[in-house]
């Protein structure tokens, strides 16, 4: 297969169903640019804030992005690259952009509160407590694995006895430099666009400047060398400080510059793609069943349910509902700008996914015997090395995949401060009675639901996860961040039949989604029963067992309170 039909052909379908499905969804749901958005109707200087579409369409979509679309379709590749295809474009189109739409539009008429709200509103308190303490959950283990993330691409590397190697620190020690100065570009940007009213045009030219500035003096000076634990007290301290700061100081114009790293990479991957149109190695299909030809020696097991879990951010994700209806919505300037934002933004990410599978495509004889394997150094190899054999662009190699791997990275700290800013949203919403807000709220509730306490609760088990085994548990995660788009597609669902609207399109999306997930959580119990009592495993197999029934409990109990909320509304049609 071609690369650049691939990936020509893949984009069309995704523009096609944005016009088409898109605009109808729209219709369906009565999208109205007239009406007041939360964001002007309860605008408080601090969450509540509008934003210009573009630069609202950048902190969502970094926030979504991450490394989620590159790293699933680059692992599911093993299946072969049509069913990845396949699911990229259907998952994309009629899942994931349907998931993100509805979720960000059911909050907007919800005062920009979350998707606990909205169920709440359709199934009652209880319901919204056990979606909030499981998304609370799930968002404390992002944050925990984020955190690591980031420190490790910060911190320094010392030999056997303790001394600092600045040679092989030296990458790392530049990542950190341009981010702190990204980071003080931003607010910089932030000051001058929203108190000085600079126009956003000339602001946007001058800070990508600043952002390439910030690159040329971080990888010529970076005096910062610090070990992990060290760099994981810093990010702490700075999504604290992030998490509760105003967003136009930081988290709007940071997002959005940081959405230019990566339009530019994807701009230079279209680019290496299109110039070069490789035929990719990768087989049509593989089989059902992975036998871990990777060279990681894993498998991911059979084509379903792993596909589906796999590939996440690139089809549909959970995480995304809460980044909609947690900070997107309390910015949404106007009604009309939800479609291009959530369903527009997670079709770009599926762009992003077949983008990463040319990538894998290209270096597939590599990447199966296990030259290289982490995915992120799949994308960054495949696309720098297509770009190099187009002629204006020899000799660039080393340069693209250094800035490839710096915006990877950038995308995960922005993911972090985002999803530990929802965290603390939903820690705050737990404490609320049904009409309270967080000014009405009095005695020991009053406490939990300030924004700094309910901030440094959910940093500091973030990070203390961080540092203690976070991942003995991650591999839940997946399951557990389908389990949420299941859940998200029921909610908005259930909401849509309560005003008498068209939810017909949601069925077959979380019903599908809780199946796969449940399967999923069933093949984990299998493997830990196994593993309970083998040498070294430890308490770990019995903690991941006991979560994977939680997680199979608490999908079963939300899921019939959906079904008999939808058929009650149908009888009463």
């Amino acid at each position: 297969m071609n690369a650049a039909l691939l990936l020509v052909v893949g984009c069309v379908i995704l523009i096609v169903g944005y016009v088409t499905y898109g605009k109808w969804l729209a219709e369906q749901w009565g999208i109205d640019e007239n009406r007041v958005t939360p964001a002007h109707e309860l605008e408080d200087g601090n969450d509540y804030v509008p934003a210009k579409a573009p630069v609202l369409m950048g902190h969502h979509f970094s926030s979504i992005a991450g490394a989620g679309p590159i790293n699933g379709p680059i692992q599911a590749a093993v299946f072969g690259w049509v069913p990845v295809l396949l699911w990229v474009l259907i998952g994309g189109i009629f899942f994931g952009a349907v998931h993100d739409f509805g979720a960000l539009f059911a909050s907007i008429r919800h005062k920009g509160q979350s998707i606990g709200e909205v169920i709440e509103d359709s199934m009652g308190t209880g319901a919204k407590r056990l979606f909030i303490i499981f998304s609370y959950l799930t968002l404390i283990l992002v944050v925990a694995a984020f955190a690591s993330i980031v420190a490790n691409t910060f911190k320094a590397t010392y030999d056997e006895s303790g001394v600092l190697d600045k040679v092989a620190s030296s990458a790392n020690a530049s990542t950190a430099m341009i981010s702190i100065l990204f980071i003080l570009v931003a607010i910089v940007f932030g000051f001058l666009v929203y108190r000085r009213n600079a126009g956003l045009g000339i602001s946007t030219v001058i800070g990508v400047a600043a952002i390439v500035l910030c690159m040329a003096i971080g990888l010529n000076f970076h005096p910062l060398y610090l070990n992990g634990t060290t760099w994981m007290i810093i990010v702490g301290i700075y999504i604290t400080i992030a998490s509760v700061t105003p967003v136009w100081i930081l988290l709007q114009p940071r997002d959005y510059l940081s959405s230019f790293l990566l339009y530019g990479m994807m701009i230079v991957a279209v680019v290496g793609i299109v110039g070069a149109h490789p035929t990719i190695d990768i087989p049509a299909f593989t089989g059902f069943v992975d036998q871990a030809t990777n060279g990681s020696g894993v498998s991911l097991g059979t084509l379903f349910p792993a596909l589906f879990i796999t590939i996440a951010c690139g089809a549909i994700s959970g995480f995304h509902s809460l980044v909609g209806s947690g900070t997107t919505a309390k910015q949404l300037d106007n009604e009309k700008d939800a479609r291009p934002i959530a369903y527009g933004g997670m079709l770009i990410e599926c762009a992003l996914a077949l983008i990463s599978l040319c990538a894998v495509g290209y270096i597939w004889k590599e990447y199966v015997p296990g030259g290289v394997t982490t995915p992120t150094a799949v994308f960054a190899t495949g696309i720098s090395r297509m770009c190099a054999t187009i002629p204006f662009l020899a000799g660039a190699e080393h340069v693209i995949y250094s800035l490839l791997i710096l915006a990877v990275s950038a995308f995960c700290l922005t993911s972090l401060d985002t999803a530990t800013r929802l965290a603390r949203y939903m820690f705050q919403e737990f404490w609320l009675n049904p009409g309270e807000d967080v000014a009405s709220v009095t005695g020991f509730r009053a406490i939990l639901v300030k924004p700094i306490v309910a901030t440094l609760i959910t940093v500091v088990l973030g990070i203390f996860l961080g540092l203690n085994g976070y991942a003995n548990i991650w591999a839940l995660f997946g399951a557990a961040n389908q389990l949420l788009a299941a859940l998200g597609l029921m909610a908005v669902a259930t909401w849509l039949g309560q005003i008498g609207k068209n939810n017909k399109m949601f069925f077959i999306p979380m019903f599908f989604m809780l199946i796969v997930t449940i399967c999923s959580l069933l093949l984990t119990i299998k493997a830990n029963l196994g593993a309970i009592g083998a040498e070294g495993a430890g308490s770990w197999p019995i903690v991941r067992l006991v979560l994977a029934v939680l997680l199979i409990v608490l999908s079963l109990i939300l899921a019939v309170k959906a079904v008999k909320t939808i058929s009650g509304q149908k009888k009463n049609a």
